[in-house]
């Protein structure tokens, strides 16, 4: 299959009733859409996916003209001889199932011109224009014919170089925008995504490369060519963290603005935040929750401790399509079985890789390592999950009644240490474990951000079982990363110093940190999840962040049943 040939080709036109119920009106837009890739047509149509681009900005400023509404334009019976003018009108057919916002109609002679604007120049290819901006044109005119106008042609109007295309509605043109106005109902109502184009240079400056994945998806399948780096609009965007006790945080203007006792104390721009992260008794007032969920910002409410309770988002991710294979998927016991085996596997080879690179005596790991590679070895022949969960159990006591001796010890003996002996949570009663019950709530919260944002259920989990308030996939999706992310941030911050004794307090047999303690801790993790690594399986660099939404979108993609298997992460 070549770029331009659209994924089915259809011989025969497939005739559209007249609509009624719910059935949706096809926008002339994903008519475009279709002829151009008919995958991503899918994603956006039937999926809901949209990511914005500096070509879609670029595009809004050059529609910014003709997106204010004009005059209502007069139906086809009373439309004069006179010039007339129309902007920003939106026509629909009922018979045909289409749906067009025309940006500009030009009357004359009793005939009309829909005008449609395009961001750049005009390029030079035959017949003035590319297909998919042609065909998209036709639409415009079919439902204009729809209305009763004479419509015999249409103009693409290139903004950058200020150039007219004029394009003529023939049979060819007509005949291909059946086609694909065929070809988008038919995969729509089928369920079925496309497959990716091969190596194509449209993916790389689509926007919607980072959601699609066509490289890594082809990539898994056959091993042909090497993805090439996702070259997307990079995010400067940070998440915000308020745990000052009884702060406010409101909106003005552009900013978000942190006040305690009505005293301003900080101020941080909307542009620049991706989530705001609450710790305790923090209020948030209304406008600025209401407009927080309209930007897709979403707000995670911890305990003053750190516990993770929850997080709040607008309206949610409309892929439905990939909710319904996620749950399907969760009640298949085999299914859960194979998602839940890969996943301790990853963990403990991760955790192997961990004390292989932290290992601090002079002694090396050997039998110890050799020990967690024969766990791993037999988490794929588990017969079912309790079986799992003790290989995951012994995995889990070599690994961390060796942790201590990953943990830089005091030159002087008489200064305070870090001391780890075992693994204790629900409170946790030492340092260590306080620092590892942070870590693994941030990073559940983190996960739970992620999943929730590419459309999964973060509460709907295959390993972990589905329990009241419990995000139980980002609790399974995160398993691999506990060691590499959440332990590794804690050893550093020990080692390197930026967490010392003196920053936990003690109460009632638990241990948890000061302000300023856990202040130094986030930025730590925060720091890691901003490190940039080489990715293991396809080769180009990409940081934490980033990685976690290729991984999620990749289990995405095994849910839906485009990959036969979801590609854990393990370093070496």
């Amino acid at each position: 299959m070549t770029d331009n040939q659209p994924y089915i080709q259809l011989e025969l036109p497939m005739p559209f009733p007249e609509l009624s119920g719910d059935m949706p009106l096809l926008p002339a837009r994903m008519i475009n859409e279709y002829q151009y890739c008919p995958r991503l047509a899918y994603l956006e149509w039937v999926q809901g996916e949209w990511e914005a681009s500096a070509d879609t900005v670029e595009g809004d400023h050059a529609h910014r003209r003709v997106d204010r509404p004009a005059k209502d334009f007069p139906v086809a019976d009373e439309l004069e001889q006179e010039k007339l003018h129309g902007r920003s009108i939106t026509l629909s057919s009922n018979r045909l199932g289409l749906i067009a916002k025309l940006d500009l109609i030009e009357a004359e002679e009793g005939e009309v011109t829909p005008v449609d604007y395009k961001r750049g120049k005009r390029p030079h290819v035959a017949r003035g224009a590319y297909d998919p901006e042609r065909v998209q044109l036709c639409v415009q005119g079919l439902v204009l014919q729809e209305h009763g106008y004479v419509c015999e042609e249409g103009v693409l109007y290139f903004v950058q170089s200020r150039e007219r295309v004029r394009v003529a509605f023939d049979d060819e043109l007509r005949q291909l925008t059946f086609n694909a106005i065929n070809g988008l109902r038919l995969i729509a109502t089928g369920g079925h995504i496309p497959p990716p184009l091969q190596d194509s240079p449209k993916c790389p400056a689509c926007s919607l490369v980072g959601i699609c994945l066509p490289d890594e998806v082809n990539y898994l399948h056959n091993a042909a060519i090497e993805p090439r780096p996702l070259a997307v609009m990079r995010d400067e965007a940070m998440p915000v963290y308020v745990q000052a006790y009884k702060a406010k945080v409101a909106k003005k203007a552009e900013e978000l603005e942190i006040s305690i006792d009505d005293e301003k104390v900080q101020t941080v721009r909307l542009l620049d935040t991706s989530q705001v992260v609450v710790m305790g008794n923090v209020y948030i007032t209304t406008p600025c929750l209401q407009d927080l969920m309209k930007r897709d910002i979403p707000v995670s409410w911890h305990s003053f401790g750190g516990w993770f309770f929850g997080h709040t988002v607008g309206t949610g991710h409309k892929n439905v399509e990939l909710r319904t294979a996620q749950y399907r998927a969760s009640f298949d016991d085999k299914f859960c079985l194979a998602v839940a085996r890969n996943l301790v596997r990853a963990k403990i080879q991760n955790c192997r890789t961990l004390l292989r690179r932290n290992w601090r005596l002079d002694d090396k790991p050997d039998e110890l390592l050799d020990q967690l590679k024969v766990l791993a070895d037999k988490t794929q022949r588990a017969a079912d999950l309790q079986q799992l969960l003790g290989f995951e159990g012994s995995a889990a006591a070599l690994y961390f009644g060796a942790f201590d001796r990953l943990i830089k010890k005091p030159d002087d003996s008489r200064q305070m240490s870090f001391d780890f002996t075992t693994r204790n949570r629900r409170p946790p009663t030492d340092p260590v474990n306080a620092l590892l019950s942070f870590a693994y709530s941030l990073l559940v919260r983190t996960w739970t951000v992620n999943l929730t944002a590419v459309g999964l259920d973060a509460y709907r989990g295959f390993y972990h079982q589905p329990r009241y308030g419990r995000p139980a996939l980002a609790l399974d999706i995160m398993e691999p990363f506990r060691p590499i992310i959440a332990d590794s941030v804690v050893l550093q911050a020990i080692n390197n110093g930026e967490v010392r004794p003196s920053d936990f307090i003690s109460a009632a047999g638990s241990v948890a940190l000061t302000d300023a303690g856990r202040k130094r801790f986030i930025a730590a993790f925060e720091r890691r999840l901003s490190q940039e690594i080489t990715h293991p399986v396809f080769g180009y660099k990409v940081n934490y962040r980033r990685l976690f939404e290729i991984q999620a979108r990749l289990f995405g993609r095994y849910l839906l049943g485009e990959l036969q298997e979801y590609p854990n992460f393990t370093t070496r």
